[in-house]
């Protein structure tokens, strides 16, 4: 039932114009925020859709996201590989999903293929006034 009910938001985000979205594409991947909308029933909360699409062998830098962020992920297409915290490496395949508690480290997040794209939808319920929503290693 929970996965479902992302699931629709996912495809009901995907019709949000682009025109809204925040895209930042680099050579391999792109991330669009797709949904945003504060939690009426929650002060000082919203939830942020995330679309991230990998071209064959892309990659996500090493990252954190904010501390107020709970995150849940699902693989809409093809296979992403994943690594939070000190946890083993994992590969999620369409369909399967994750989560990441606020101040989790995604150490690893790529398309496991070579060849074919992948695409995951992240589900963010963050503080509404948090802008950044992830900040890369250096």
């Amino acid at each position: 039932m929970f996965a479902r009910f992302f699931c629709g938001v996912a495809f009901a985000a995907l019709s949000v114009s682009a025109a809204s979205a925040d895209s930042s594409p680099t050579d391999k991947s792109k991330v669009t925020v797709v949904f945003d909308h504060v939690l009426p029933n929650v002060p000082g909360k919203s939830m942020k859709g995330v679309l991230v699409e990998y071209q064959p062998g892309g990659s996500s830098p090493a990252h954190t996201h904010p501390k107020s962020a709970f995150i849940y992920a699902t693989v809409l297409e093809g296979e992403i590989r994943s690594k939070v915290n000190d946890g083993p490496e994992k590969v999620y395949r369409a369909g399967e999903n994750f989560a990441e508690l606020p101040g989790d480290h995604h150490g690893v997040s790529a398309n496991n293929s070579k060849t074919q794209p992948a695409r995951l939808l992240a589900v963010f319920v963050v503080d509404t006034n948090e802008k950044n929503i992830v900040k890369n290693d250096k």
